[in-house]
Order: structure tokens, then C-alpha cells, then sequence
């Protein structure tokens, strides 16, 4: 990869993305946790050009010290009469970011006063750095923005920024799960019934748990609750931490106290993965290689390995059992 000067120090970042829901909000952690580590000593600005961001809202504890600044529903980078002004007047940064790659949004966010521009649009011609010739797109949308991080730093990314911690969430975790057990979460919701193991599979996963002594841990997201009874009627002993208003920090917490995880291509899924669980992470009708959680412990097990199909109920449980054997037996490392 071609890449800019290492010596280039930045004292302002700006990163321009369109809006975030909570799921580009959490696929994009490992993104703004490299950013902060290559430029520690940065001001860094997020901006919403076309909405709202949940690191405005819901997940804004999750990115407090590793953003400075976050800006939202801007109205800058969607029509082409915005080319005759300056987006964010009076202002200037020493390099921005544009993690997006339409052409006539580039052109836009480039008018704001800068340094550097990185950007991916119309092949890298608008940036002031670019990838060398041996550079292939990366299928993982988090791999293509790690990619510019990269390219801004001049060198091969190093550990990613810890996230902040809460003394008081992570106290309630350990309320909610107290020292102990050997405790194994099962994640079984998802944004769509498409993207779910059978919740069936998953009571008989947490059945096989308890005969071995384990403790399981269903996590339910706001829409799963309806989930909460039936659990707790099959599965004696089982532990269901969260309530609909629980927030996505408590998620993190609580993962930190698991040995080992399983959740659907997921909002829950990346939430884990930040905690830093070993997890097996479960996929059909959506591509692992673009949304599979970033994580230094992840297994993906994909029904059309098993079946023809990519329903979900063609995942094995015994496959997906032995995977959490394995993960078990290798740990956290």
C-alpha cells in the first residue's frame, strides 16, 4: 500500500460518513479505536453529513475520549448546487477522511478547508494518498475504513485504542454475573427472522451447557423479550441479564464476564466482539466476508456449509456446540 508520510503528525481530524444506525455505529468501532491509536494526540471531529449518528446518542459512551467532537444531520455531501460553497465555514482541519465513496459527496467534502484529503471515490483520483497497485478491495466494509486509517498513518496499524469503561456499568455486570460459574452467552435475536438460528436450537445448545456444568447467558435485545418466559420455562438455571431498556454498554460488560459466545450476524454479535469474547458467530442469507464482527476470537460457521441452502436452521447444533468446546478450551489468550 501506498501511503502517506510517517512523520505526518495531524492536530485536527475530521471523518465524514453519511448518518450511523446502531448497526454501522458498532461495525465501525474497530475504525475509530485505530484512528485514535495512530493519532493519539488528534482532535478528532465525526461527521453526519446526511443524518443522524447514534455516537450522538445511544452509543455515545462507547466513543467518549476516543472522539473529540461529533456533529450530526449537517446537510453537507447530497446535492451537487453545494459545490458553490464551503461546507463548515470558518473552520479547517489538517486532514479529512471520507469514508464513503460517491463521487459528487467527495467532491462536496472536499470543499471543506484541509490539509489532506483521503478519500476511496472515483478510484482514489481525489485523494492525496492512494493504495499501490497491489491493492485489492477488501470485501469487509470495516477492512476498507481500517484501510484508510492506515493510509493517513503512513504505517501498518498497531493495537487498536481500548474502549472507555464504566465503573458503574461494569459494576452492575458483575451484580448481574457474579464471580464464579464458567458462563457461556447465546445472543439468539437479530434485526430480522432471516438472519436467526432457531431460538429452539439455541434452548438445546443452553440445555447441553447446564449438563456440563456451565452457566448459559441469553442475551435478548428490545425486540427479543417476548423470548424472556419461554427461555426461563426450558432451560433451568439459565441467566437473562438485560431488559429492553438495558444500554449497549452493559452488553460490552457483561460480555467481558463470558468465557465464550454465540450470537446471528447482529447488532448483539459486534457488541460482544468489542468485549472481546471469544465468539462463534452465525451466518446464512448475509455474507460473512462483509459483516462478520472484527475480533481477535471469532469462529464463522455458515449454513451453506452444512445445507444447500442458506436457511439458517441448516447450521448443525453440534457443530456449533463443538465450536464453543473449541473456543472454550482455547480461551481469551
Amino acid at each position: 500500500m501506498t501511503v502517506s508520510s510517517p512523520s505526518f503528525r495531524p492536530a485536527s481530524i475530521l471523518v465524514y460518513v453519511g448518518l450511523d444506525y446502531v448497526g454501522d455505529g458498532l461495525m465501525k468501532l474497530p475504525f475509530v479505536q485505530a484512528l485514535r491509536a495512530a493519532f493519539p494526540e488528534a482532535k478528532i471531529t465525526w461527521l453526519a453529513g446526511k443524518g443522524k449518528t447514534v455516537y450522538a446518542g445511544s452509543l455515545a459512551p462507547l466513543v467518549r475520549g476516543l472522539l473529540d467532537e461529533v456533529i450530526e444531520d449537517a446537510g453537507i455531501g447530497g446535492k451537487w448546487w453545494e459545490l458553490l460553497r464551503r461546507p463548515l465555514p470558518g473552520r479547517a482541519f489538517d486532514l479529512i477522511i471520507d469514508t464513503q465513496s460517491r463521487v459528487l459527496t467527495s467532491l462536496i467534502v472536499k470543499r471543506i478547508r484541509h490539509g489532506r484529503f483521503i478519500s476511496p471515490a472515483a478510484g482514489w483520483h481525489l485523494s492525496d494518498a492512494r493504495p499501490g497497485a497491489d491493492w485489492t478491495k477488501p470485501q469487509a466494509m470495516i477492512a476498507r475504513i481500517l484501510d484508510l486509517v492506515e493510509l493517513a498513518a503512513g504505517r501498518p496499524l498497531g493495537a487498536p485504542a481500548p474502549l472507555p469503561e464504566d465503573a458503574a456499568l461494569e459494576a452492575e455486570a458483575a451484580r448481574r454475573l457474579p464471580s464464579g460459574p464458567l458462563y457461556v452467552g447465546l445472543a439468539p435475536g437479530a434485526g430480522g427472522k432471516h438472519k436467526c438460528w432457531p431460538l429452539e436450537h439455541y434452548i438445546a445448545l443452553a440445555l447441553r451447557l447446564v449438563k456440563t456444568g456451565k452457566v448459559p447467558v441469553v442475551l435478548l435485545g428490545p425486540q427479543e423479550q417476548q423470548w424472556d418466559a419461554e427461555i426461563r420455562d426450558a432451560v433451568p438455571g439459565v441467566m437473562l441479564p438485560l431488559d429492553a431498556l438495558s444500554p449497549p454498554m452493559l452488553t460490552i460488560a457483561l460480555g467481558k464476564r463470558l468465557a465464550a459466545a454465540v450470537a446471528n450476524d447482529s447488532g448483539t454479535g459486534h457488541m460482544l466482539a468489542a468485549s472481546g469474547v471469544p465468539l462463534i458467530s452465525l451466518f446464512g442469507p448475509t455474507a460473512p466476508e462483509k459483516f462478520a464482527p472484527r475480533s481477535r476470537h471469532l469462529t464463522v460457521l455458515r449454513a451453506q456449509d452444512y445445507s444447500q441452502g442458506e436457511d439458517m436452521a441448516g447450521i448443525p447444533l453440534q457443530m456449533v456446540a463443538d465450536a464453543v468446546d473449541r473456543a472454550l478450551e482455547r480461551g481469551r489468550d
